[in-house]
């Protein structure tokens, strides 16, 4: 078992999965009714179609018993294994109609957490040998959140906020509110400090070197470069290393992401990770038992 894979399924990833499937409405498949019959069994594997890491098996094992509680699944690879073509990395057992039932959503779990772990571990790979962590964002599919964030970490990344209520982010359009009516950022800050417990960090984004020192000189703990050019990246993290933590964001790329690493800031965050992954090419071959 990964590190990373739950002991217990999540009740938000039951929940997940039974409205997978109310939508995909299995209870109700007419070509399986019509064409298999009760008593035949049968057997199946999950192929992959490419390179990549695996993650969500037990999401996938999780999706098959849910449909037919007499199925069997063996998953045949570890979470956070890197995977290549041809390779077999789950099997199931039990009625026929019950695999051709649960396949799809299963394997739409599957692909898309593996996706999300391969791209992932590309950017953590990018950056290999440099002090950074490359952290998500909460640009998830929806309703997909605990899912996509937990592959982020078996691909090697780490989370930034589950929701809005873990942790505090005054963003662009906050400080439009906030300029708005004539308060400074020193006034803003205050006042969440009032507000949140002692253990709540205060983070700021900033699109210019300015901004970034009107945000320190305020007492925020941490800021989030939207955007800026390297060379206005290396001058903030000169200036402020070690007083606060550095967040680098905005079209971060796989072509771009050491040079990023080498200014020296402390987190990079890829929107690309979860809000548009590449499904990874997996499939299923099925057989009668």
């Amino acid at each position: 078992m990964s590190s990373e894979e739950p002991r217990v399924i999540p009740h938000e990833v039951r929940r997940l999965i039974e409205n997978a499937l109310e939508e995909d409405g299995v209870q109700g498949d007419i070509t399986t009714d019509a064409l298999v019959f009760d008593g035949e069994w049968g057997r199946a594997e999950a192929v992959v179609r490419a390179e990549g890491v695996l993650a969500g098996a037990w999401v996938f094992a999780a999706v098959f018993t849910a449909v037919d509680p007499r199925l069997r699944v063996e998953v045949l690879r570890p979470e956070g294994h890197r995977v290549a073509p041809g390779e077999r990395v789950a099997a199931v057992s039990g009625p026929m109609a019950g695999i051709l039932k649960a396949e799809r959503v299963a394997l739409n779990f599957l692909q898309r957490l593996s996706g999300i772990a391969t791209e992932t571990a590309r950017y953590v790979a990018a950056v290999a040998g440099l002090p950074v962590r490359i952290v998500d964002t909460r640009k998830t599919g929806p309703g997909m959140r605990w899912l996509d964030k937990y592959a982020v970490r078996v691909g090697g990344g780490f989370n930034h906020r589950m929701s809005l209520s873990d942790g505090i982010l005054v963003k662009d359009n906050h400080l439009v509110a906030i300029r708005a009516r004539g308060e400074s950022i020193k006034t803003a800050v205050a006042r969440l400090r009032q507000r949140a417990s002692h253990l709540v960090k205060i983070q700021m984004e900033v699109e210019t070197p300015e901004e970034a020192t009107e945000a320190v000189e305020a007492g925020v703990d941490a800021l989030l470069l939207d955007g800026m050019s390297l060379a206005q990246m290396e001058g903030v993290v000169r200036r402020y290393t070690g007083r606060v933590l550095i967040e680098a964001s905005g079209g971060i790329t796989l072509e771009t992401v050491r040079r990023v690493a080498e200014t020296g800031v402390d987190l990079i965050s890829v929107g690309a990770l979860t809000h548009s992954p590449r499904a990874l090419d997996i499939s299923l071959e099925v057989q009668p038992a």
